[in-house]
C-alpha cells in the first residue's frame, strides 16, 4: 500500500517540467491530483496522462498570483476529492530576457515575477492549509532553488523570490507544526525545464549550452523533473515524518562545488 493511497494533492504549474513529473508521480502512487496551471493545453495533457494510467485528476485553469484563482483551486479540489493533504507549490517564472540588471526592470516586471514566484506560494498556502488541517496531518512542499543560497548576474527578482521561499518555509513550518503539518522546500540545480530550454534557445547551439551547463554540476548533467518528483514523494511520505522547515538540495552537487566551478585548482595550466 502506498503512502499516497486516498491522499489528495494540489500541484501548481503542473503542465510542464517539474510540476508535470510530480503530478504524474503522485498519480502513479494512488493520489488524486489537482493540476493548477495558466496553460490549459499543457495542464489538461498532464491530467489526461494521469487518468490514462488509472488515476484520478482534475484540471483547474488559474494564475497563482491571483487570490481568487487560488481559493477556487482549493475549493474545486475539496468538492471533487473531499479534502487536501499535500500542496506542491511549483509555479514560477523568469523574464523572457535573462540577465537583466535591476535598474532595467520595470515595476510591472518585478511585480509579476514576485507575484507568481512568492505571492503565489503565500496564496496557495493561505487557502490550502486550513483544508490540510482538517485532515489531521499533511505537508506542503515549496520549490525553491540553488538561487536561494547563491546567485549569478542579472536575476534579481528571481533570486529575491527564491531566497524568500526558503525563509517563508522555515517560518510557516513553525506555525503549523502543532497541527502535524510539515512545511518543506526542495532546491533544484539546473533542470531540464521549459524555462531552461528558453534560455538555451538564445545560445548559438542550444544543445551544447545545456551540455555545458550540465558540466558545471559534479554529476555531469542537468536535472530532470523526475529527479525533483522523486524527492517530493519522499518529503511528503511518512519516511520524512520527522522533517519540517528544511530546504533540501537536489542539485547534482552544484552547491558543494561552489566557486570551484569557476576556479578549479585541479586544472593546471
Amino acid at each position: 500500500m502506498s503512502d499516497f493511497d486516498n491522499k489528495v494533492v494540489i500541484v501548481t504549474g503542473g503542465g510542464y517540467g517539474i510540476g508535470e513529473a510530480t503530478a504524474k508521480s503522485f498519480g502513479d502512487e494512488g493520489a488524486s491530483v489537482t493540476v493548477l496551471d495558466i496553460d490549459e493545453d499543457s495542464g489538461r495533457k498532464t491530467v489526461d496522462s494521469i487518468k490514462s494510467n488509472g488515476g484520478k485528476s482534475l484540471f483547474v485553469l488559474g494564475d497563482v498570483s491571483q487570490g481568487s484563482d487560488c481559493e477556487r483551486a482549493v475549493n474545486e479540489t475539496v468538492n471533487a476529492f473531499g479534502g487536501v493533504d499535500i500542496l506542491f507549490n511549483n509555479a514560477g517564472i523568469q523574464p523572457p530576457d535573462w540577465y537583466v540588471k535591476i535598474e532595467e526592470y520595470s515595476e510591472e516586471m518585478w511585480d509579476k515575477i514576485i507575484g507568481v514566484n512568492l505571492r503565489g506560494y503565500f496564496l496557495m498556502m493561505k487557502y490550502a492549509l486550513p483544508e490540510i488541517r482538517k485532515r489531521g496531518s499533511g505537508s506542503v512542499i515549496n520549490v525553491a532553488s540553488v538561487h536561494s543560497f547563491q546567485s549569478q548576474k542579472g536575476v534579481p527578482a528571481y533570486d529575491a523570490s527564491k531566497g524568500a521561499i526558503v525563509a517563508l518555509t522555515k517560518q510557516v513550518a513553525l506555525d503549523y507544526a502543532e497541527d502535524n503539518i510539515r512545511i518543506l522546500a526542495v532546491c533544484p540545480g539546473a533542470m531540464d525545464t521549459k524555462m531552461l530550454r528558453t534560455m538555451a534557445d538564445k545560445e548559438a547551439d542550444p544543445e551544447k549550452a545545456i551540455e555545458d551547463w550540465g558540466k558545471t554540476h559534479p554529476l555531469g548533467r542537468i536535472g530532470t523533473g523526475q529527479d525533483i518528483a522523486n524527492m517530493a514523494l519522499f518529503l511528503a511520505s511518512e519516511k520524512a515524518s520527522f522533517m519540517t522547515g528544511e530546504s533540501v538540495l537536489v542539485d547534482g552537487g552544484y552547491m558543494a562545488l561552489g566557486a570551484w566551478a569557476v576556479i578549479d585548482p585541479s586544472k593546471k595550466e
